[in-house]
Parts: structure tokens; C-alpha cells; sequence
């Protein structure tokens, strides 16, 4: 098991469920009072919806992670938003449709909810001068390795400060201000390479997205695509960097059989997302909140608005006290000789403060 110091996983990071009944309706339970939140329904094809602290919340402040839309997507006002956040969580809005389909995306009766909740600095924090760009704000939490950063693009090979203190593993840019696709950075691909949240592509080469540089431990860089970096529009940042014990961004080889590939991460997983970079091929979400044993079946895809699925030969992991084990040979999960990324996130049981049971 991992040393972590991070004393409860759940202040930084959960996943609530719930079943929707049309109302305007405060959704608790997450334990603090989330800086990123990133939506989906589970029974109905909806697409997902991310609303973070820094941009703040409201009908015309939504992302979704299978549309390219600018910020603001498509009827929020009428199929329902995230209008804010309390102390535990956030407060749905039912929007302003009667008919049958008028409270999709977040509070729907008759459907089922799940939404993933991150800590940052708490609001909209500060303008960060690290880089050769101004972020507008950015909001930190160095504890759990998260920040959220608006910045306005330059057109120019570029930096920007993300505030963590040390490098991170993962970053996801959107442009806020128009179209544009979720470009991601995973340090196991490198700085050379890209993947698309919203696609299904394989990671592609280009220098133009991270000017061909890893990110330091006070900026990310930039070059000059127009999905992250065109002169005068608005971006968001989503960046990670790993904790022992509580977050992991790495990959895995595939050995395309149900006795799967076995990823240490030094604590057991609560939240896990994985795409194979190789391959067109869907990225894959499974927590341990929709699933509450193993088999975890349960899986979302974030570049589609479909529904979950639960079958048991599709999609398969287990989560276990140390890492996580892949249970079946679909391409999405577990190609023979394929390489695969994730980002995992839960709690290590060894720590310097967690204190043994019988203590107690």
C-alpha cells in the first residue's frame, strides 16, 4: 500500500447518485462543496454536463464533455442547469420546458443520476502571472493536486500557470468562448501527442497543441491550435497532478483475456477513467458508487451521450485495495499488446494519519 497524507479522499473528491422528480432540487451527500462537476445521466442518452467555480454556475455556463459547443451548450435553460452549490453539494434547476423531456439533464423523474465532484481552491480564486499568459483565474487545491484555470489565448507559442507546485500528469483544455474539442495532455503519451475527450480517435502527433513541452511544476505550455490557444478566446483548464495514495495517471499494456492486466495504484479506486491510445476506441468511466462490489460493470463514455452499461461481457474491472484488475478482453478495456491511459482517483489504507481501528 501507498503512504498518503492526505487524510480523507472524500474531502477531495466524490460521486453521488440519485434518481430524479422534476423539481428544483439541492443533490447532498458530497461532503464538501465542490469546485468541478461533471454530470451525467445514466438511463437516458443526455449528454454529460461540467460546470466548474471558476467560470461559476448557471444556465449558460455548462460544458459537455461529447459536444464540441461553446460554453452555454443547448437549451440548458429549458432541459435544466446547475445554478450553484451548497456546503454537501449542488442545487439542480428544472428548467423551464412542461413536457415530458423538460428536466433532462440533471433532475428528471423516472430517470438516474450520477455526478463526479472535485475540490479545488473554493470559488473563483486568483489570477495566476507564472506564464507568458495571465490566467483570468485559477483556482487550487495543492492538497489533492487540482486547479481549474481561465485564460485568453494568444495565438503564440505560450505558457500558463496552473498553481499546483508540482507538474501535473494530466491536463484537459476547452475552449469556453466557441467550438472546439476537449484536447488532453496525459504525461504517459507525452507532450508530443494529444487525445480528444470528446472523440474516440486514437492519440495523434502534433506540436501545435503543447508546443512539444511537458508541463513544469508552475506552467503548461502552449502552441498554437485554435482548440487551445487562438488569439482573443477563453479557455478552461482542468489540470492533475498525482498524490501518493489518493490519484494515479498512468497506463497499462492489455492482454486481451479475462485473467486481465493488473495496475498498481497504491490505493483502492473509487473513480477510474481509461482509454486505449492506439485505437479508435471508447474512453471508459466506472466509480464505486454505481457499482458498489465487483465485478465493477457499470460503465459511462464521456465522448457519448449514450446510457450506462452494466453487461457483464463488455466492460469489466475490479477494484481492489491496491490497484484495480481487468476481467475482460473488449477492445475498450483490454486488447492484447495495446496500451491504455487512465486517471484514477480513491484512498490509500495507510497513511500518516489514519489512525488503526482498534484505536479508535
Amino acid at each position: 500500500m501507498a503512504y498518503t497524507t492526505i487524510n480523507k479522499s472524500n474531502l477531495h473528491f466524490n460521486t453521488v447518485t440519485w434518481s430524479g422528480d422534476s423539481t428544483n432540487k439541492n443533490i447532498t451527500g458530497v461532503g464538501f462543496q465542490p469546485d468541478f462537476i461533471w454530470g451525467k445521466c445514466r438511463n437516458t442518452a443526455y449528454h454529460s454536463k461540467l460546470y466548474d467555480s471558476v467560470r461559476t454556475f448557471g444556465n449558460d455556463k455548462e460544458l459537455s464533455s461529447s459536444e464540441n459547443t461553446a460554453q452555454g451548450g443547448t437549451n440548458a435553460d429549458q432541459y435544466g442547469y446547475l445554478s450553484g452549490t451548497v456546503s454537501d453539494g449542488f442545487t439542480t434547476t428544472k428548467g423551464s420546458d412542461g413536457g415530458a423531456d423538460g428536466y433532462g439533464y440533471w433532475n428528471e423523474s423516472g430517470r438516474t443520476y450520477v455526478a463526479w465532484n472535485w475540490k479545488a481552491g473554493g470559488g473563483q480564486g486568483s489570477s495566476n502571472t507564472d506564464g507568458s499568459i495571465n490566467t483570468t483565474y485559477t483556482s487550487v487545491n495543492t492538497t489533492a493536486g487540482f486547479s481549474i484555470c481561465q485564460y485568453t489565448g494568444n495565438g503564440s507559442n505560450a505558457t500558463v500557470g496552473h498553481g499546483l507546485g508540482v507538474a501535473p500528469k494530466m491536463v484537459i483544455v476547452k475552449k469556453t468562448s466557441g467550438t472546439s474539442q476537449w484536447y488532453t495532455y496525459h504525461a504517459s503519451i507525452g507532450a508530443t501527442k494529444y487525445l480528444d475527450l470528446q472523440s474516440t480517435a486514437a492519440e495523434s502527433t502534433s506540436s501545435a497543441n503543447w508546443n512539444d513541452t511537458a508541463p513544469t511544476t508552475t506552467v503548461f505550455s502552449l502552441g498554437t491550435n485554435s482548440n487551445v490557444n487562438a488569439s482573443g478566446q477563453t479557455y478552461i483548464a482542468y489540470c492533475f497532478a498525482e498524490k501518493t495514495g489518493y490519484s494515479k495517471f498512468d497506463s497499462y499494456v492489455g492482454n486481451g483475456s479475462t485473467d486481465g492486466t493488473f495496475i498498481y495504484t497504491g490505493f483502492a479506486p473509487s473513480w477510474v477513467m481509461i482509454k486505449k491510445t492506439n485505437g479508435a476506441n471508447h474512453w471508459l468511466v466506472f466509480d464505486n458508487k454505481r457499482n458498489v462490489y465487483n465485478p465493477n460493470t457499470n460503465t459511462l463514455f464521456p465522448a457519448s451521450s449514450g446510457v450506462e452499461d452494466a453487461s457483464a461481457s463488455y466492460n469489466v474491472v475490479d477494484f481492489l485495495s491496491n490497484g484495480m484488475k481487468i476481467r475482460y478482453s473488449n477492445p475498450d478495456i483490454n486488447t492484447s499488446g495495446s496500451p491504455y491511459i487512465f486517471m484514477c482517483f480513491g484512498q490509500s489504507l495507510v497513511g500518516s494519519n489514519n489512525v488503526p481501528c482498534t484505536a479508535r
